[in-house]
C-alpha cells in the first residue's frame, strides 16, 4: 500500500504571469526576511522570539484571509505554506501594507514545514479552497487523506480547530467521509445551516466570492481535535 505521505505533490502550478516589479521587489527583500528557515524543528521561539499561540495556513492563495488573522491576533504567530509565487506576491503585499511582523512563509508544500513542527504546537490550522482534484485517480493528491490529516492530528493542541472551506461538492463530501473516520476530531457543527454560516472571524475569501458570483455554494466544515 502506498504511504498517503509519499505523495507529496499536493498541488498544481507553481507560478503564473510575469510579476509586477512592486512583487518581485518584495520578494527578493521581503521574502528572504520572513522565509521559514529550511531546516531544523519549528518553534515559536526560533520563529518569533517568544511562546505565542501558532496558527498554520496550508495553501494561502494570495493570503487575504491569513493576513486578515495576523492582524486580528497580532500576538498570535502565523505560519502560510503557498507554492503558488504570485500567490506568495500577494501575501507579502498585504504583510508590507499592514505592518504585520507576525507571519512566517513557506514557498513551497505544506508538509515539508508540519513534519517539523513540535507535537501539540498548532491553536489552527487553516484549509481554505484547496485544489479538489477532482478526477477519481488523483484523490490520493487531496490534502484531506488519513495521511496528511494524521499530521494535523499530531501537530494541533487538544481544542484547537482544522477549518476547511471548500466550493466544491465532491470535496466537500470526501472531506466528510474521511473525517467522520477521524477519531482525533469531532465535527463542530450542531444545525444544518452552520456549515454555510460565514463566523465573524472568518471572511470569504476572493476564490470564495468569486464562487459565490458563478452560483457556487461554499461550504466551511470545523473540525475540534479532541
Amino acid at each position: 500500500m502506498t504511504d498517503p505521505l509519499s505523495i507529496r505533490r499536493l498541488y498544481g502550478r507553481a507560478q503564473g504571469h510575469p510579476l509586477r516589479a512592486n512583487a518581485q521587489r518584495l520578494v527578493e527583500d521581503l521574502l528572504p526576511k520572513l522565509a521559514v528557515p529550511e531546516d531544523g524543528a519549528l518553534t515559536t521561539e526560533r520563529l518569533f522570539g517568544d511562546n505565542r499561540p501558532l496558527a498554520f495556513e496550508v495553501g494561502f492563495g494570495k493570503g487575504e484571509h491569513l493576513a486578515f488573522q495576523a492582524a486580528r491576533h497580532k500576538d498570535w504567530g502565523f505560519i502560510g505554506a503557498e507554492p503558488y509565487l504570485n500567490g506568495v506576491a500577494g501575501l507579502l503585499a498585504d504583510i508590507e501594507a499592514g505592518g504585520l511582523g507576525n507571519v512566517r512563509v513557506h514557498r513551497g508544500d505544506a508538509l515539508d514545514l508540519l513534519e517539523r513542527l513540535p507535537d501539540d504546537s498548532l491553536s489552527s490550522l487553516y484549509l481554505l479552497h484547496p485544489d479538489p482534484w477532482p478526477k477519481s485517480r488523483h484523490a490520493k493528491r487531496r490534502f484531506v487523506n488519513p495521511g496528511p490529516v494524521d499530521l494535523v492530528a499530531a501537530k494541533l493542541k487538544p481544542g484547537a480547530e482544522f477549518r476547511i472551506a471548500t466550493d466544491h461538492v465532491g470535496y466537500m463530501r470526501h472531506v466528510m467521509m474521511v473525517m467522520q473516520h477521524m477519531a482525533d476530531f469531532e465535527w463542530t457543527a450542531e444545525a444544518p445551516g452552520d456549515w454555510q454560516r460565514i463566523p465573524e472571524d472568518w471572511p470569504d475569501t476572493r476564490f470564495a466570492q468569486k464562487a459565490r458570483a458563478l452560483g457556487h455554494d461554499v461550504w466551511r466544515l470545523i473540525y475540534r481535535r479532541l
